[in-house]
């Protein structure tokens, strides 16, 4: 099996729906695989995924649990070469998953690849290249560990050498909207940490990736639309607790800790952009 693509679903059935048949388009010729795992929806999910897809796997739990334990959970059930995680309200352009697989074919060294993402008014997200939320940006910035990142465009985002929409590049991190994986390096470095219940689980699989010498890819050349539809309420307790405590986890493993990663390690990673124009 060529790729085995994973979704996490909670309550998101008509924007399922569209991703899905997307995704049906996009994989015509390629030996694919699709996994939906149901997070315990009520919107009548997993009935419309048995009813119009049957042809993909659905695990339907009857509790929700963290994105990152049924990510794990969901791998260990694939058999692809490469592992794409999407997120659920997405709509793939039909040539996005022939050329993401044949640049990670090119590039031996790659681990993680992401797209160009754009909003359903065709707008550029930023986060498609920098990986990172502005709030995140603001946690790097705070804890210093921004340093350590200079792909990540968390300083002066007026360099001249940052690289833009269209260019292809090395970054940091690789945003989990659209997270293409190899999965030896997944076999190699573990899969994802389920202390980020919801949030983080990308960036902390980035860092980890790129300490055991592997490159995340930022490749412009196809697109998705990304509704970026967010269905928890900001700013209740729920929230806060899963994203401000996801940032507090981080920091507690790659800064407080830091010697049992070997910083110095993500010192010496090469500082210079890798750039197809």
């Amino acid at each position: 099996m060529k790729l085995s693509i994973v979704i996490i679903n909670h309550n998101m059935c008509e924007l399922l729906r569209h991703t899905l048949s997307s995704l049906v388009d996009a994989g015509k010729d390629i030996d694919y695989e699709v996994f939906i795992y149901d997070n315990a929806s009520a919107d009548g999910s997993v009935k419309m995924i048995e009813s119009e897809f049957s042809q993909f796997h659905i695990i339907a739990s009857q509790k929700q649990i963290s994105y990152s334990k049924a990510y794990n959970e969901v791998i260990n059930l694939t058999t692809g070469q490469y592992i794409l995680l999407v997120n659920p309200d997405m709509i793939s352009s039909k040539k996005t998953l022939e050329r993401t697989l044949e640049f990670m074919d090119e590039h031996m060294d790659s681990g993680a690849l992401g797209v160009r993402m754009i909003t359903p008014k065709g707008s550029f997200l930023p986060e498609s290249n920098r990986g990172l939320s502005s709030q995140w940006i603001t946690f790097f910035k705070l804890t210093g560990l921004s340093k350590h990142f200079p792909k990540s465009r968390i300083g002066d985002r007026n360099r001249k050498d940052w690289v833009e929409e269209f260019q292809t590049s090395e970054v940091d991190f690789v945003n989990g909207a659209f997270m293409l994986l190899r999965r030896s390096v997944l076999n190699e470095i573990g899969f994802f940490d389920e202390q980020f219940a919801v949030y983080g689980y990308d960036i902390d699989l980035s860092c980890r990736i790129k300490l055991a010498g592997f490159k995340n890819y930022y490749f412009p050349k196809t697109y998705i639309i990304n509704y970026n539809w967010v269905n928890t309420p900001k700013f209740n307790w729920q929230f806060v607790k899963n994203f401000y405590g996801a940032m507090i986890i981080f920091a507690v493993k790659y800064l407080f800790r830091m010697p049992e990663i070997k910083l110095d390690g993500m010192r010496r990673l090469p500082l210079a952009y890798e750039v197809e124009r």
